[in-house]
């Protein structure tokens, strides 16, 4: 229901970016025109709720015709509308001003309030179901806890846009109308992401069965977390990359791509590579034996993500910039791929085959994304760190031949690790004599974060 709401605040969020922080007055008759038009998306969405609940199809929605307490039913229809209430007061509004705020350097303030808002809201109703409650019970709890915890949110945010003196604006129809128009794309991606990560699963359960379902689903969790790693580096990136990449500073752009990539040279891959020979008795601990572990499929997963890191510096390009049509095309090749490889592969190779399928999407993702981000940076002037990436994408060709050879050769495990190690090192030294100072500054901050790296980055500075 929010698909479409998000996606409007995503391709504003990269507007703001855009605008930058020397046109207060553009920011502003965005940030208004684009509050204006997500309360009215917001409206609408408590609409369509109340006419599911009206006309009785709630029931075919969620898929659970079989489904005969009509009292529980109910509770899920009233649930369902007080989360469509509390989208509308706690995040329709909030959603737009944090991301206006991004170019002002206010991003890790704006985190650290989603972080208290996201465990607040997932504790709530979790307390309430312990103690006794309802479905009901505790959706009433959650949307109270949102609803309260958005108060200090909305106090903070109206402060800080006072002290960066960005007034009020009369909200434009045109400009809005314009924007939600042309964010529709962006919906139209975040189908598409969701049906290439999550409905890969609903295709693949009639053809692999619930116990395969499950063994895939419980191996990629490593590949999530994986992601989300990921993401704490990129994203704060974000507002930075697209300052430089408007002012053309090509040595700025090219620390902030050597940044991402360092990650996946320095750290992505050869932590792939340790796991890799260390994760099947600790994922038969987790799951108690219950559910068979796939060491190839494993891998295919874990190589699936180091090619999205490699991807992503060319995604943020595509994405920041707000290149529409290329975004939703890949997109859509993307979910193509996984959903006709599944049906390919998954009869013949089993829940392996699900793996292959992802792990092609993100191939051809990257390429996609990798030429489009070349096109628009030759367009403006700036060129694309082909060393940088290709240097990368040889930590990924080593991390892809160590983990296949670990499969075929489980007994010499430890001994391909070593090899690979010194060799993705090896390259990590290679990129490191590449990478401009900016760069390496930027890396060795990263680096300073984890435990027993801080007295190294004190000594290098």
């Amino acid at each position: 229901m929010s698909t479409i709401d998000f996606g409007h605040q995503e391709f504003l969020g990269y507007e703001f970016l855009r605008i930058g922080r020397d046109n207060r007055e553009e920011l502003s008759k965005y940030i208004w025109s684009g509050i204006s038009v997500g309360l009215l998306i917001s409206v609408v969405q408590i609409l369509l709720i109340l006419a599911f609940l009206a006309l009785g199809v709630l029931p075919t929605l969620l898929g659970k015709l079989e489904v005969k307490n009509t009292i529980l039913l109910h509770e899920a229809g009233l649930v369902l509308l007080l989360q469509g209430i509390t989208w509308l007061i706690s995040t329709s509004i909030t959603g737009l001003l944090f991301r206006a705020l991004a170019p002002f350097g206010y991003y890790p303030r704006m985190i650290w309030w989603g972080l208290i808002g996201y465990v607040i809201t997932a504790l709530a109703p979790i307390i309430a179901v312990v103690s006794g409650g309802t479905l009901l019970t505790a959706g009433i709890v959650a949307a109270i806890a949102s609803v309260v915890v958005s108060l200090p949110v909305y106090m903070d945010l109206f402060r800080l846009l006072r002290k960066e003196q960005i007034h009020f604006a009369r909200p434009s129809i045109r400009l809005g109308y314009q924007n939600f128009i042309r964010s529709l794309a962006i919906s139209g991606k975040g189908l598409l992401e969701n049906a290439r990560q999550q409905g890969a699963r609903l295709v693949m359960s009639p053809l692999a069965g619930v116990a395969g379902l499950t063994a895939f689903s419980t191996m990629r969790t490593g590949a999530n977390v994986s992601l989300q790693g990921l993401n704490t580096v990129i994203n704060p990136l974000m507002p930075e990359l697209m300052r430089f990449l408007h002012q053309r500073d090509q040595a700025r752009s090219e620390a902030a791509f050597g940044t991402v990539w360092f990650v996946l040279v320095a750290i992505m891959a050869p932590a792939m590579v340790v796991l890799q020979a260390m994760i099947e008795p600790l994922y038969l601990m987790w799951t108690r034996g219950q559910i068979p572990f796939d060491p190839l499929l494993f891998a295919t997963l874990s190589l699936s993500v180091l090619v999205y890191a490699a991807a992503q510096p060319a995604i943020a390009v595509v994405k920041g910039n707000n290149i529409l049509k290329a975004q939703l095309g890949l997109s859509a090749l993307a979910a193509v791929i996984v959903v006709g490889g599944i049906f390919v592969f998954v009869p013949m190779l089993g829940i392996l085959g699900g793996g292959i399928s992802l792990l092609l999407a993100e191939v051809a993702a990257m390429l996609g994304y990798k030429i489009m981000a070349q096109r628009w940076l030759q367009a403006n002037g700036l060129a694309w760190p082909r060393h940088h990436f290709f240097i990368a994408l040889t930590s990924v060709v080593i991390a892809t031949a160590s983990l296949g050879a670990m499969v075929w050769l489980p007994g010499a495990k430890w001994l391909i690790v070593s090899g690979a190690l010194l060799l993705l090192y090896a390259n990590l030294w290679r990129y490191w004599q590449a990478l401009p100072l900016l760069a390496t500054q930027h890396a060795l901050r990263i680096v300073s974060a984890l435990p027993g790296f801080k007295r190294l980055y004190s000594a290098d500075k």
